[in-house]
């Protein structure tokens, strides 16, 4: 069964092998060259910029060119032994309402919580298990609830949603650079957990 692992050196080849077949951390857009680029020039810069919980790597940039302050957040690996895929979670200090930016049309990560399972490792459970895993660590930051938010078309990531307590919110529509794509958003509430 996979864990959460923060991501350390140890971590990385499999993680460049992952980037080098085509996979990319995001799902709604290919940062995979970005990301092999960035592993190449400082390794250890990339690590810490995954487990950022004081949003100290600077601001980010969006698809469209745009900069946006970065929320804190962190990115544990999805391990089974080998690499099978990445969750994120990032939040605001003092609220578990999420950035305006968040919200708006073309945002690319429309919710609290990402993932993505390889290709090759798909159908075994796992972004089940990795977004269960990540929900503690919510938790701790203080967060009630968070939500999560899918494409409509994208039945495995409501399943995987759902039978961690997801209930449906509201359909969401995502426009601009990024995506013309409708959405489903969910919402975990942690109290109940």
């Amino acid at each position: 069964m996979p864990l959460l692992v923060r991501p350390g050196p140890e971590h990385l080849p499999q993680y460049i092998a992952a980037l080098k077949r085509g996979w990319s951390s995001s799902t709604t857009r290919d940062v995979s060259a970005g990301e092999s680029a960035m592993i190449e020039a400082d390794a250890q810069a990339f690590l810490g910029s995954m487990d950022d919980p004081d949003a100290l790597a600077g601001d980010i940039e969006k698809p469209d060119g745009t900069m946006v302050k970065r929320l804190p957040g962190l990115k544990r690996f999805i391990w089974d032994g080998g690499f099978c895929g990445i969750v994120n979670l990032r939040w605001q200090e003092g609220t578990a309402a999420l950035s305006p930016w968040c919200l708006m049309p073309g945002a690319w990560g429309l919710g609290h919580i990402g993932y993505s399972v390889v290709p090759w490792k798909q159908r075994r459970g796992y972004a089940t298990r990795a977004l269960a895993e990540i929900l503690p660590e919510a938790r701790k930051i203080g967060l009630a609830h968070v939500e999560i938010s899918t494409d409509v078309g994208n039945i495995p990531s409501q399943k995987v949603i759902i039978a961690n307590g997801g209930v449906f919110v509201r359909e969401v529509t995502r426009t601009g650079a990024l995506s013309n794509a409708d959405g489903l958003l969910y919402r975990i509430d942690l109290a109940a957990r």
